[in-house]
């Protein structure tokens, strides 16, 4: 059977996530980078990582690494690797990156030396003189670091993280993959409930759900790779009906939401329907400072307004406060909130038992984690 290699991009902080997550999907050779996981496996592999993974933020094919101090050692590394076996001639392959820290640093000059060396690969292989470029997509990437360039192509299309189900957002939401990473750390799947007292559109509360009862995030949505001749259909039939076979109907679940706005409400009852998950999904139009844990065992997921972005500085450290009087020891509870405040524990009025770095986006935050 073929074996690639693969590149999951993720968020700063979510690598050994992202790591153990496609161990549980019997990837090889995965090896956790800075932002990145890298992992081997066939055409299945492809599909599997598309459609099951949580965190990732899309998946790449890793065509090669090497350095690039010049456009001449870029062009020439380029159109060493084997992009034939991929794009055909009627294909697109389109060009994108970044540079950093490095002396080739002109963004738009380096996307035309690596299509020049890529169409001239393709010449020498296809034998024509220029390329249409009106067959399915293959997004090229590449990325230059430190001198070194890696090439890859994208197999995904839109991030992973748009599951389908959040076309409407409430102000300042929580990015997807962020919330499954947040999902998997606080152990909330395990839990028979799931609450948030600030819920906004209802993300942490739909990525617990979906990760509970085992419904892939990625199950009905579709992918640029799809399109690709070299790949198989019956893989992403076969892959998706996998995925299918892992869901868990009967789990009993519940991820219970409130929030003082009552379009907050409705939104996150909306978004747990396009979801899938409607049925797991309740929410009610409650302040924080009415907050109380439903049942004998459970976990509070809490995104709070960062005060940057939403509200206040003053008016976010209220909430932080009035949190730390609402979330107290219980047994059976834990608790695991995100926040980029550096004085949070202090406002919140207890030290967490356990801290994890995790990124939104570009704002570095912790997630505090109380289970004692």
């Amino acid at each position: 059977m073929e074996t690639n290699q693969y590149c999951a991009p993720c968020l700063f902080g979510a690598e050994g996530i992202l790591r153990d997550e496609l161990r549980r999907m019997d990837a090889g050779e995965v090896s956790a980078q800075t932002g990145r996981v890298l992992f081997t496996g066939g055409p299945e592999m492809l599909a599997r990582a598309n459609i099951r993974s949580r965190v990732a933020e899309r998946v790449q094919v890793l065509m090669g690494s090497f350095p690039a101090r010049s456009f001449e050692e870029l062009f020439q590394g380029v159109k060493a690797l084997p992009w034939e076996r991929w794009i055909g001639k009627a294909d697109r392959f389109p060009v994108k990156g970044w540079s950093l820290d490095s002396q080739l640093h002109s963004i738009p000059d380096c996307q035309s030396i690596v299509k020049k060396a890529v169409v001239e690969r393709l010449k020498s292989v296809y034998h024509i003189p220029w390329f249409e470029e009106t067959g399915p997509l293959f997004q090229i990437q590449f990325t230059i670091h430190k001198d070194e360039a890696t090439l890859l192509i994208d197999s995904s299309g839109p991030g992973l993280h748009k599951r389908g189900y959040r076309a409407r957002s409430g102000g300042a939401p929580i990015k997807e993959t962020l919330a499954a990473a947040m999902v998997d750390v606080s152990r909330a799947r395990l839990a028979p409930v799931v609450m948030d007292p600030c819920c906004g559109s209802g993300t942490l509360l739909i990525e617990a759900a979906l990760s509970a009862s085992g419904i892939a995030p990625g199950i009905r949505r579709r992918f640029a790779a799809m399109d690709w001749p070299s790949l198989d259909a019956g893989v992403w039939k076969a892959e998706r009906e996998a995925a299918r076979d892992m869901e868990r109907p009967d789990r009993v679940f519940a991820a219970v939401g409130g929030d003082a706005d009552p379009e907050a409400v409705a939104l996150t009852l909306e978004n747990g329907t396009k979801a899938g998950v409607g049925s797991l999904v309740r929410a009610a139009n409650r302040r924080l400072e009415d907050f109380v844990p439903e049942g004998d065992q459970g976990v509070v997921l809490c995104n709070p307004p960062y005060g940057e972005r939403l509200l206040d500085v003053k008016e976010a450290e209220r909430l932080y406060r009035v949190m730390g009087q609402r979330f107290v020891p219980r047994k059976g509870w834990s608790y695991a909130i995100i926040s980029p405040h550096k004085e949070f524990e202090t406002l919140f009025g207890r030290r967490a038992d356990k801290r994890r770095k995790l990124y939104n986006g570009m704002i570095e935050c912790q997630l505090y984690l109380y289970y004692k």
